[in-house]
């Protein structure tokens, strides 16, 4: 149960570059059919970052609409999350790169890795600063580049994944809404099923590490899917119950946007109906620690999603991470 003062989302913002890559245009890359793809998945088309374009830039134009939403200025932010598996660089974090860019001041930052989990996680972490009265603002990033760890020869995994990046200010709740739970769990066992190999300290960047695609995504997909229906449902019921609800209070069920057959398997398991289902993967793909973030914008832009409405939020990454928070949206447009 979550404990503290209440805790809100008070702002939220997303960015995706301009230029689109189709089913049709991979067919052209790799041995795949948009019937193929659109069958198995559900995705249509995914983003791709421009020259130039990395994941703090996407964020901190996300970041940008969000505080410009919540109607706050950047010197009130004191501590920036960033969450991604596709860093600018190893360090400095992205998030310390995005504080330059917006020209943040005094604010503490740090980057969270936990895969497609990650906004999630940071979420989680970031509300916990505010509940125990540390802090009153925390900025939230999830931004992913994911176009260049791409094995673009590779049809099982290139097709899934697209750029992209979405942003979060957290405040102290006011409007009714707020955080009401989460529930975070990992288990290592399966961190093989999808990983990075090379290019850390067990597998440092060499001509043969880059000669076998060594930097690039590798998944066991169909273990990956087994898991993540099962952690995701399992997560959603263990928040469910920690707050007395069942999945009919809730108004609109926002998964992690990895691939529609996990979508509709974890939504037939709890008993939330299509209509009640945020889905964009067949615009954007899977955007790792985005797609909450950026799913999250969207419904809200568009007014779907209102003033006291209850969210459930699903997610599930690397490592094997997964989780779940219920929120009662409280943002005013």
């Amino acid at each position: 149960m979550f404990k503290g003062r209440s805790v809100e989302i008070a702002g939220i913002g997303a960015y995706v570059p301009e230029k689109i890559l189709s089913n049709a245009d991979l067919e052209k890359i790799v041995d795949t059919s948009d019937e193929w793809i659109t069958t198995r998945t559900g995705i249509k088309e995914r983003r791709i970052a421009a020259e130039g374009e990395t994941t703090s830039s996407m964020m901190a134009k996300a970041a940008d609409l969000a505080i410009k939403q919540a109607g706050i200025s950047p010197s009130d932010i004191e501590l920036i999350i960033g969450c991604t598996a596709t860093p600018d660089m190893a360090f400095p974090s992205s998030a310390c790169l995005v504080q330059k860019q917006l020209s943040i001041p005094n604010a503490g930052a740090f980057d969270l890795e936990s895969g497609c989990s990650g906004f999630l996680y940071g979420l989680s972490i970031a509300s916990q600063f505010i509940a125990s009265n540390a802090m009153d603002t925390v900025l939230v990033l999830g931004g992913e580049t994911l176009s260049r760890i791409q094995n673009w020869s590779d049809r099982s995994t290139c097709v899934l994944f697209g750029d992209g990046a979405g942003a979060a200010v957290l405040k102290p709740g006011k409007s009714g809404g707020g955080i009401l739970n989460f529930h975070l769990d990992s288990d290592g066992t399966y961190g093989g099923a999808l990983c990075l190999p090379a290019g850390g300290s067990a597998m440092p960047a060499s001509k043969e590490t880059v000669e076998k695609n060594l930097h690039t995504v590798h998944m066991d997909g169909r273990e990956i899917f087994r898991q993540a229906v099962t952690k995701m449902t399992e997560s959603a019921l263990i928040s469910l119950g920690e707050l007395g609800m069942s999945p009919n209070d809730i108004d609109y069920y926002i998964p992690h946007q990895a691939n529609i057959r996990i979508i509709d398997s974890v939504a037939k398991k709890l008993g939330i109906p299509k209509e009640k289902t945020i889905v964009n993967l067949q615009k954007y793909g899977n955007t790792s620690c985005a797609s909450l973030p950026i799913a999250l914008y969207e419904a809200d832009k568009e007014g779907k999603i209102k003033p006291g409405d209850t969210l459930l939020m699903t997610v599930v990454g690397a490592g094997l991470s997964w989780g779940t928070m219920i929120l009662k949206w409280g943002h005013e447009k």
